[in-house]
């Protein structure tokens, strides 16, 4: 089945396109200063398209002001009341998330469609396994995974009996092998960009977890265009982590690669305290460089040889590594001094 690849904004998803990050603030949408400044701390960390929350006429009306600003694409979030759908879209919005069966009548849903048309405003269908249709919640036969392609189906088939085609779709579970499976079905299924997640994932840790073996899963299959990590937390770490998962994945090249190994008896070192150090030191270098932190001098060159630049501890000094080489031995508390002028001079910054 070839795939549709369609633009969000200066964003290209789908059908090849890179996977592009995600993620959705958390402000009062009508605060359209605290907004674009929310906007653009997530769009420095790397985030790519951006997602707000329309709950009423005065947050539509902000969007003008908000995409005209916004360093990266603006998609409006919207439930119920197609009204506010089309005043986002006479504001320029550059997409909107919108179910067509939860926004009223066929009429309702052909206005929308009708304007989406004429701006080129693609669509996001998302269905979340918590908000089904009654005759799916209600099945006991289906799998909930089951349930969820269904219900993206029935969506999918109102907008193309429109003859619109500009959609993306998400499904969307707390539950990781619910969401893989739903995901996995759905991509065999339909040939629309996927946006990938897993919703209410929880907190920091159990977030990272969940959020991680679930898109990771998907991306190694090839599967999802665009991603959101969803976390009970500042959005700035759902950007993060998504950034970490891809470039994991090898999926996207930017910034450091941290590697560092476990802890054991050879260390002479304090190892937690120095690779967090590294981490801490060398978190705003945008170019795409490994940095290995290694415990002792004994497995740790071998171990981080496809690392760019690498450390290694021992007994009151430290020894710097370059491609896999030792360049450098050093006393141990200028360790991290000598490795940031070697980088610095090396990246010119």
């Amino acid at each position: 089945m070839e795939k549709i690849r369609i633009k969000i904004g200066n964003i290209e998803i789908g059908n090849g396109a890179p996977v592009s990050i995600q993620s959705m603030t958390n402000t009062k949408t009508d605060d359209t200063k605290a907004t674009l400044n929310q906007i653009e701390t997530l769009a420095n960390e790397g985030c790519e398209i951006i997602r707000v929350a329309v709950l009423n006429k005065n947050c539509a009306l902000a969007l003008g002001e908000i995409v005209k600003y916004s360093p990266i694409p603006v998609v409006a979030d919207i439930h119920f009341d197609h009204r506010l759908a089309l005043i986002a879209m006479d504001n320029g919005i550059n997409a909107l998330r919108i179910n067509p069966g939860n926004i009223g009548n066929i009429e309702h849903t052909m206005r929308v469609v009708e304007m989406a048309k004429k701006t080129s405003t693609p669509i996001r269908i998302g269905v979340n396994a918590g908000s089904l249709e009654k005759d799916l919640y209600e099945n006991k036969i289906m799998t909930l995974e089951d349930k969820m392609v269904e219900s993206a189906k029935r969506h999918i088939k109102i907008l193309e009996d429109l003859n619109f085609h500009l959609i993306k779709i998400s499904l969307k579970s707390s539950d990781v092998m619910t969401t893989i499976k739903a995901y996995r079905k759905m991509y065999n299924e339909t040939p629309y960009p996927l946006h990938i997640g897993l919703t209410e994932a929880g907190t920091l840790r159990g977030g990272i977890v969940k959020s991680s073996i679930a898109i990771g899963a998907l991306l190694a299959d090839g599967i999802g265009d665009t991603i959101r990590v969803s976390l009970t937390e500042d959005p700035i770490e759902e950007v993060k982590l998504a950034k970490d998962i891809l470039k994991t994945l090898g999926l996207k090249k930017c910034g450091v690669n941290f590697i560092s190994c476990p802890t054991c008896g050879r260390t002479q070192i304090d190892l937690i305290g120095l690779a967090k150090e590294v981490e801490k030191r060398f978190c705003n270098i945008k170019a795409p460089i490994t940095i290995a932190t290694m415990g002792c001098p004994v497995n740790g060159p071998k171990e981080a040889k496809s690392a760019d630049y690498g450390i290694a501890g021992a007994i009151g000094e430290g020894y710097i590594f370059k491609k896999g080489e030792m360049i450098k031995k050093v006393p141990q508390e200028n360790l991290l001094e000598e490795l940031e002028k070697i980088i610095r001079k090396d990246l010119e910054i």
